[in-house]
C-alpha cells in the first residue's frame, strides 16, 4: 500500500485492509510504504503498527515516486499472494474476497472499476490510454492503471520492474502479457476521494507516452535500446526454509452470497 501525504486517509485505510484481511486468510501482513509524505502519514502507521504487528512500514526521506514504493512494497512482501492497492480509500477492500478463489485459474487477477468516480477529462484520457496500451502491448486490459490487483508470488519473482512512475502499472501488465501468464480481470466499485488530492497531473501525458515507447523498445526490440547490465526480478526468490507468509487455501465467499452484477470477468489477453 504505497502512500503520500495521506495522513486523512491511512488510518482508515489500515483498518479497511486489516479487517479485509483477517476475514479471508489466517496468514497476512500489510505493507504500507510512506513515499517521504510531509505530513504525518508515517507517524500515524507507526502508531498503528504498534498495536497491530502484522503491520509493516517501509519509510523513504524523500519522494522518489509510486513505482519505487510499488516496488519496494512487492521486495518486502513476504506472501504467496500479493495484493496491492492505493491509500485514498477509493477502493471497497471486501471485494478481495471475489479475487481470491480465481487465483486457482490465473496468475494475476486485475480489477476494472465499473463506474470511475473522477473528473470526465481524466475518464477521457483514462479510456484513449487504455486503447493505446491494448494496442502496444497485446493485452486486452479495460482498466490498466486500476490499483486493485493480486498477483501469484511466480510472477513477481519472474518479472523485473524499472518505472519509478505511476507506468508501472502498465509496466507489470506488458510484462505479464509479454511472458505468458494468465490474466484474469473483475469489475470492482469505485469510490470519489474521501481526503486529500491525487498526485497525477494532466502533464503526465507527454512523458507517459514516451515512456510507453521506450518500454515497447525494451520488452520487443531490446536490440534498439540496449541491454541493461544488471536484471533482477522485482520480488526476491524464495530459498529453502526462508520465512514466509504461507496463503492457505482462501475461503471462498458463503454459498448463499453471490458476486454482485458489475463483478464481471473479463480474459486478460490469453
Amino acid at each position: 500500500m504505497p502512500a503520500y501525504n495521506e495522513e486523512q486517509n491511512i488510518e482508515g485505510a489500515l483498518e479497511d485492509a486489516c479487517e479485509v484481511a483477517a476475514s479471508v486468510t489466517p496468514a497476512w501482513e500489510v505493507i504500507v510504504v510512506d513515499d517521504g509524505s510531509k505530513d504525518t502519514t508515517a507517524q500515524r502507521v507507526t502508531r498503528v503498527s504498534q498495536q497491530q504487528d502484522r503491520v509493516r512500514l517501509i519509510s523513504f526521506p524523500e519522494n522518489r515516486g509510486y513505482g519505487v514504493a510499488l516496488r519496494a512494497g512487492f521486495h518486502a512482501a513476504r506472501g504467496d499472494l500479493i495484493f496491492y492497492t492505493d491509500s485514498d480509500r477509493q477502493f471497497d477492500l471486501s471485494e478481495l474476497r471475489f479475487f481470491l478463489p480465481v487465483m486457482e485459474r490465473t496468475d494475476v487477477a486485475i480489477g476494472f472499476r465499473v463506474y470511475r468516480y473522477d473528473p470526465v477529462l481524466r475518464c477521457l484520457l483514462s479510456w484513449v490510454y487504455n486503447r493505446l496500451v491494448s494496442a502496444v502491448f497485446r493485452a486486452r486490459v479495460r482498466d490498466v492503471d486500476c490499483s486493485f490487483k493480486l498477483f501469484r508470488r511466480e510472477v513477481l519473482e519472474a518479472i523485473d520492474l524499472e518505472t519509478t512512475d505511476f507506468f508501472i502499472d502498465t509496466e507489470m501488465v506488458a510484462k505479464a502479457r509479454k511472458w505468458n501468464f494468465r490474466i484474469l480481470q473483475k469489475g470492482v466499485k469505485h469510490f470519489p476521494r474521501r481526503a486529500g488530492e491525487s498526485s497525477i497531473r494532466a502533464s503526465h501525458i507527454v512523458s507517459t507516452l514516451r515512456t510507453v515507447a521506450r518500454m515497447w523498445l525494451r520488452i520487443y526490440v531490446p536490440a534498439l535500446v540496449g541491454r541493461r547490465e544488471r536484471i533482477e526480478p522485482v520480488c526476491p526468490r524464495r530459498l529453502m526454509g526462508q520465512d514466509i507468509v504461507r496463503q492457505q487455501t482462501p475461503r471462498s465467499a458463503p454459498p448463499h452470497s453471490q458476486e454482485p452484477p458489475e463483478s464481471r470477468e473479463a480474459d486478460g489477453g490469453k
